[in-house]
């Protein structure tokens, strides 16, 4: 078995060792080496050609904002960086993904992060997660992929997963171009990027609203929420508990909690809550697409995008079966992690298979 060659960046001698400790541990992963600034690691990654590396984004002398562009420009490699949660930690990190970051961790207390066991699995996952990304991908924040539909059967060999999909074609389940829209979006690794191609495409008058839940954690989703506002036409919010839902507004669920809607007299109101992670998230596309499919006056559009595992595909079931559904779902081609699509797509309830920069463009044609 080829193990996965992990180079670790941090000033911090204490949290080089820990992160050397937690990934060691995993059979796969085989630490190379580490550095102890920006210009350090650029130097050790072209000595000792890394799969993958974490890497800190603040340190001195080179940070890691700086060392990872020239990284990706010099030396492309799965980088997953890691950050404080700090409000100027949120906004690097956004930063970070949007320069070819592949995934980050978000430290739970602090540069130094003596507790930084509490987030040991999500990293390990992570460093998995990246060394099967996307490269070319993480290459092009601002892709020029031929913009196409791939036809669904093109996927015919993605094993069906094992759904009770018995979806009858009842009038509540036909296409209703008149009825009320709602938009539902779903993603996860490579997500900010994602969503930057789709949401920036969407006109300020669009009839409908857009939820979308991204999975990150508390306090970074604000930062993505404005900075996609800050680059779009059409309205973009965090969501908040109880708020009525407007059309022309794109509301994204905050970080650790699941995003649901209730109807509130003839409108639908946002509702927010804390149970249960579902498949280790929360906020979940699962249980966002569940809560949707309750929604009876509503035409719904689902996209799943990007992301490692399979949130998404159960609600999607959810959805077909209780009202009238477009899906789409991200072709392998642009995302940086085919997880979330592909297992979307071995429902076979998915309509179209887009290349990112296509989504946009559909959702419309629906709406």
């Amino acid at each position: 078995m080829e193990k996965i060659k992990v180079l670790i960046v941090d000033d911090s001698a204490f949290m080089r060792k820990l992160i050397q400790d937690f990934l060691s541990e995993h059979p796969k992963m085989n630490i190379i080496g580490t550095a102890r600034n920006g210009e350090d690691a650029i130097k050790k990654i072209k000595e000792l050609k890394p799969d993958v590396v974490t890497m800190d984004i603040e340190m001195p002398v080179m940070n890691g904002l700086e060392a990872l562009k020239r990284i990706m420009k010099e030396h492309p490699v799965p980088v997953v960086m890691l950050s404080s949660t700090t409000k100027e930690g949120a906004e690097n990190t956004i930063l970070a993904v949007q320069y070819g970051a592949a995934d980050f961790i978000a430290k739970p207390s602090g540069a130094i992060s003596l507790d930084l066991h509490k987030v040991k699995e999500e990293l390990i996952q992570k460093v998995l997660s990246a060394s099967h990304a996307n490269l070319k991908q993480l290459l092009k924040s601002h892709t020029n992929v031929k913009s196409t539909t791939i036809s669904v059967r093109d996927y015919s060999k993605i094993e069906p997963r094992v759904f009770d999909t018995k979806i009858s074609q009842s009038s509540s389940t036909i296409w209703n171009a008149t009825q009320k829209k709602l938009i539902c979006i779903g993603t996860s690794t490579g997500g900010p990027r994602a969503l930057q191609h789709v949401i920036t495409k969407l006109p300020k008058n669009l009839q409908a609203a857009v939820l979308v839940v991204q999975h990150m954690p508390a306090g970074f989703t604000k930062s993505l929420a404005n900075r996609l506002d800050s680059l779009s036409e059409i309205s973009v919010k965090e969501a908040e508990d109880g708020e009525i839902i407007k059309k022309g507004t794109v509301y994204i669920a905050p970080g650790g909690y699941h995003l649901k809607v209730i109807n509130v007299g003839t409108s639908l109101a946002i509702k927010l809550d804390q149970t249960d992670a579902r498949n280790g998230h929360r906020p979940s596309v699962d249980v966002m697409f569940e809560s949707v499919s309750e929604l009876r006056d509503y035409s719904k559009i689902a996209v799943i995008m990007t992301g490692m595992g399979a949130d998404g595909s159960k609600g999607l079931v959810e959805l077909k079966k209780h009202g009238a559904v477009k899906a789409i779902a991200e072709s392998s081609e642009t995302s940086i992690v085919f997880g979330m699509p592909k297992a979307a797509i071995a429902t076979q309830l998915v309509d179209e298979v887009k290349n990112v920069e296509s989504i946009a463009e559909s959702i419309l044609k629906y709406v």
